[in-house]
């Protein structure tokens, strides 16, 4: 199989198809949105946004990096926030600035985690807008960070062939913030998530949340 042309910035024509026709958080969001999840039936991956481009399916990492290597090219730093969560299942969300406020892009299998509108004051309160949709039978978020994934020096996190554990890695070493929340809170959460599941086993829980009028 031939290796497809690579345009003078590095990228095929595909992939700078793909990144001059979406050239805002708004409009990533929407192509993230229009992907199928990756739900890594074959094993693990953690594929760069040209494998992505490859295999047109992507989980909330690799959705991340979809959209900081598309932004970047837009002069968007290539920023992330990784979640922690008690149950292990973890979270990260690609993150940008407007008019001094942060907002976000991101994929997740609930659309409840998906992006945010820039209307938050700070990285805490943007990471406190996904606290309630992410309580479900297991998840609690328990803490975050900030990361500037240009951090990685030279490592080829945007146009991988392989596999970029690296970036998996350094999320996970990286010290995260507490996120300090009420047990009262949170079990409140829990019995109605576990209420509407009663309800609805299988539908996507999105009505039940408030706030919505922030998601991207």
């Amino acid at each position: 199989m031939t290796q497809p042309a690579e345009a003078s910035n590095g990228f095929t024509p595909q992939e700078q198809r793909i990144i001059q026709r979406h050239r805002t958080p708004e409009q990533v969001q929407e192509f993230l949105r229009r992907l199928p999840y990756n739900w890594e039936l074959h094993g693990d991956t953690l594929r760069s946004f040209r494998q992505v481009v490859r295999h047109k399916t992507a989980h909330c990492l690799e959705a991340a990096l979809v959209a900081a290597v598309i932004l970047e090219q837009h002069g968007y730093p290539p920023l992330v926030v990784s979640f922690e969560s008690k149950d292990g299942v973890d979270h990260v969300i690609f993150v940008f600035r407007h008019g001094g406020r942060w907002g976000a892009v991101a994929r997740s299998r609930d659309a409840g985690l998906h992006g945010r509108k820039p209307v938050f004051r700070g990285i805490r309160d943007l990471v406190w807008s996904y606290f309630d949709p992410y309580v479900d039978f297991t998840g609690r978020i328990t803490g975050y960070q900030l990361a500037d994934l240009r951090a990685l020096g030279k490592y080829d996190w945007r146009l991988s062939l392989t596999n970029i554990w690296k970036v998996e890695k350094y999320l996970l070493e990286i010290p995260h913030r507490k996120l300090r929340s009420s047990d009262r809170r949170y079990l409140r959460l829990l019995a109605r998530f576990r209420a509407y599941r009663r309800r609805d086993p299988r539908g996507p829980v999105v009505e039940i949340y408030r706030n919505r009028q922030r998601w991207m």
